[in-house]
């Protein structure tokens, strides 16, 4: 027989979304279960993106300064490298936040500092190895879910189940909700290869003979990814690892001296690229957010940030209603409401940016920047809008109750001032016209 625990809201997935609730969550002084199916954070090639809206929601938690003590990199920009025409991408020089930076951290660093944080609210509970397999349904609603572990099957009964485990989502999947999926032209394979110090800075994208590569800065190593046309992995194996480490070589020709370090396919990770969105994220006990209601393409490195946004709100809209045992289907509703608008518009931006790859895979020869390309590059600003755009995105969230930064504060004031003078200017020609 199944052991049985009981909680307020159990969270399936310890990623991003699903810690950054849980401590949202704990902090308001809500009993909060948060399940990991594996033994720890450590697994490499994740997203390790931490963008200016994540930075400061640690800002308003005032744990800013502890988390920029974990080894990270900043970058103040992105560059790109099209043919061989080098420009810049995103500058976040400009962005209304405490942090005017992406940090590149790796993801386990992330969440055991998160978790570690969260662990020091007597309400928050992380079990590891505890593998989400099914809900538990009483009267028509979703009361809990079932767990395997090590020592056997575990129920939990909840008020509320978060399912934030990914786009493979196990709870989606036993709710037997549809997804609807968009077509996605790309997949990417993540290696490691050393990196030296007269390497190029901040490139982030080095796009060439009908391939892109990207480099994160990792150190003493970069972790890069080559993205491919969807469904060409197999082909590249059968051209050998030979081919492969030329077409590496091809691109970004200072990669050429260490190659060899890439010795067998099982050092080369396929990431399936998908793109995707419930159309309902929730029913009665049961609420999907992040990848598991919308699953994002690497384009942008917004993933992460997207989820704990999600996060956020999710915490913002729910956080009383936990604690009053009276989360309704209707204030669920206002959780999607609230970030489905988004996530749309991500995911429209990153099908357009799949529209440009499908392009690039189509020219197998060396490439050419275009003339539009060198054109909006150079125009003023461009650079500066692009990096608020990916920096803060469409709807940054938030955190209730907490403090906020004298940039934020001044961008509020910014958008008051700017809507009265609209609707002044408005009012004056309206009375001109009826004058």
């Amino acid at each position: 027989m199944a052991n049985r625990l009981k909680t307020t809201c159990c969270i399936v997935g310890g990623g991003p979304a699903g810690v950054m609730l849980g401590y949202l969550l704990a902090r308001k002084g809500v009993n909060v279960t948060v399940l990991e199916k594996h033994k720890d954070f450590f697994r490499d090639f994740r997203g390790d993106t931490v963008h200016p809206s994540t930075l400061e929601l640690m800002y308003e938690l005032g744990v800013l300064d502890e988390f920029l003590a974990v080894p990270h990199q900043e970058l103040q920009s992105i560059s790109g490298v099209v043919g061989g025409y080098s420009f810049k991408v995103a500058d976040f020089t400009r962005v209304p936040t405490h942090c005017k930076f992406v940090a590149l951290m790796p993801q386990w660093d992330f969440l055991n500092f998160l978790s570690e944080r969260a662990r020091e609210f007597g309400g928050f509970e992380l079990r590891m190895e505890h593998e989400a397999t099914d809900l538990l349904r009483e009267d028509g609603k979703i009361v809990g879910m079932v767990a395997q572990t090590p020592d056997g099957a575990v129920q939990i009964t909840a008020d509320l189940v978060v399912a934030c485990d990914g786009r493979h989502s196990t709870m989606r999947d036993a709710a037997k909700w549809p997804v609807t999926e968009f077509g996605v032209p790309m997949d990417v394979l993540w290696y490691h290869i050393g990196r030296r110090a007269n390497d190029p800075e901040q490139l982030f994208g080095n796009i060439n003979y009908g391939r892109a590569l990207v480099l994160i800065n990792r150190g003493d190593y970069f972790q890069a990814g080559l993205i491919i046309r969807k469904g060409s992995f197999e082909e590249m194996k059968t051209a050998g690892m030979e081919a492969f480490r030329e077409t590496i070589a091809r691109i970004a020709p200072y990669l050429g001296d260490r190659v060899h370090e890439l010795q067998s396919w099982e050092e080369i990770k396929l990431l399936t690229v998908k793109l995707n969105r419930l159309e309902r994220w929730y029913e009665p006990g049961l609420l999907c957010i992040g990848d598991a209601a919308h699953a994002m393409s690497p384009a942008g490195g917004v993933g992460i940030n997207l989820a704990i946004q999600d996060a956020v709100a999710t915490a913002n809209l729910l956080d009383d209603a936990l604690h009053e045992r009276r989360v309704t289907p209707e204030l669920l509703a206002r959780v999607q409401c609230r970030r489905e608008f988004p996530t749309r518009l991500t995911q429209a931006a990153q099908a357009n940016a799949h529209k440009l790859f499908a392009k690039v895979f189509r020219q197998t020869g060396p490439m050419q920047a275009p003339w539009q390309l060198k054109t909006v590059v150079r125009i003023p600003g461009i650079t500066h809008v692009i990096g608020r755009v990916v920096g803060t995105g469409a709807r940054p969230e938030h955190i209730k109750d907490a403090r906020r930064s004298g940039a934020y504060l001044r961008h509020q004031v910014a958008k008051v001032t700017l809507g009265l003078g609209i609707a002044a200017g408005v009012l004056l020609v309206c009375r001109k016209l009826a004058g």
